[in-house]
C-alpha cells in the first residue's frame, strides 16, 4: 500500500507511527530536563536550527504483518528545496526501493536551537530522493494493530532514538500539558495541514487547536537553557496540525 494523500491514512507519520506508550510502573521516562548533555555521549551535533526547514521521506516493507520503515530527512544536508519537493514522485520512490509503503512528510520547521545525536540516530546513510539528499534517521517496526489504528492526535507514541534537544535561554517554547500533568514541548511545526503556518502563528495556536478535554496549550519564555534527552526512547505526540512535541 502506498500512501500519497494525508486524508487517506495519516497514522504513518514521523511522530505517530510508533507503538503507543503503555502506562505501567515498569516503564521509566528517559527524557531529562535542564540536564546538560555529556559532550562524549553524542557523536554529532548541529546548531542554528530554530525555524529551519526540513522534509522527510519514509518507506518500508511488510513482513508477516509487521511494517518495517526507514525514516530519512534532509537535516544537515539541505533545506528541502520547494521545487524538488513538490516534484517528488511517490511511485518512483516505491519502485526504486521495492517498497510497500511510502510517505512524504513535510515541509516541517524545527523549534529547538540545537540537536545532539548518538548511535543509529547519527549514522551517515544517505539516499537521494528526486534530487534531494536525505540521511537515514531511524528504522521502525510497526505492528498490524498500529497500522490499522488510524490517525490519533494527542496520543503518546514511542520513538527509538538517542538525542538531546536544546532550547536556548530567552527563546519561546510551546507546550502541551495532558490531564495527567505530563508536559510535551514542541519540537517542530508543520505546514502539512496549514501550508501558511509560521513561527509567528504559534503564540496564538491555542485558539485553533482541537484540544481534548483536560489538555492545555501554553507559550513560555525560557529563563535558562532547556535540554530534552532521549536515551534510547522518546515519547512524542502530534496535535491536529501535525506539529510534533516530545515529553519532558
Amino acid at each position: 500500500m502506498t500512501i500519497t494523500n494525508i486524508g487517506v491514512l495519516s497514522l504513518i507519520f514521523f511522530a505517530q507511527l510508533f507503538t503507543p506508550l503503555a502506562a505501567s510502573a515498569a516503564e521509566k521516562q528517559v527524557n531529562e530536563v535542564n540536564a546538560p548533555p555529556s559532550e562524549n555521549q553524542y557523536s554529532k551535533s548541529i546548531s542554528g536550527l530554530r525555524n529551519k526547514r526540513y522534509c522527510e521521506v519514509l518507506y518500508g516493507k511488510r513482513h508477516l504483518g509487521t511494517l518495517t520503515i526507514k525514516v530519512f530527512n534532509t537535516q544537515g544536508l539541505n533545506e528541502c528545496p520547494e521545487a524538488l519537493w513538490k516534484a517528488l514522485d511517490v511511485k518512483e520512490v516505491e519502485k526504486k526501493n521495492d517498497a510497500s509503503f511510502v510517505r512524504l512528510n513535510g515541509p516541517r520547521y524545527w523549534i529547538m536551537d540545537e540537536i545532539k545525536a548518538a548511535g543509529k540516530t547519527a549514522q551517515d546513510v544517505i539516499e537521494n530522493f528526486g534530487g534531494i539528499e536525505m540521511s537515514l534517521r531511524a528504522t521502525l517496526d510497526v505492528g498490524i494493530k498500529r497500522q490499522l489504528a488510524g490517525t490519533q492526535f494527542f496520543v503518546p507514541n514511542v520513538v527509538n532514538r538517542k538525542t538531546a534537544f536544546i532550547y536556548k535561554s530567552g527563546t519561546l517554547i510551546y507546550q502541551l500539558t495532558s490531564p495527567q500533568g505530563q508536559t510535551y514541548i514542541m519540537q517542530s511545526y508543520s505546514q502539512i495541514a496549514d501550508p501558511n503556518l509560521s513561527m509567528n502563528d504559534l503564540a496564538q495556536l491555542a485558539t485553533r487547536l482541537k484540544l481534548p478535554d483536560g489538555w492545555t496549550y501554553a507559550v513560555k519564555t525560557l529563563s535558562q537553557d532547556l535540554v530534552l534527552q532521549a536515551q534510547g526512547k522518546a515519547y512524542v505526540i502530534q496535535d491536529n496540525f501535525y506539529n510534533s512535541y516530545q515529553r519532558q
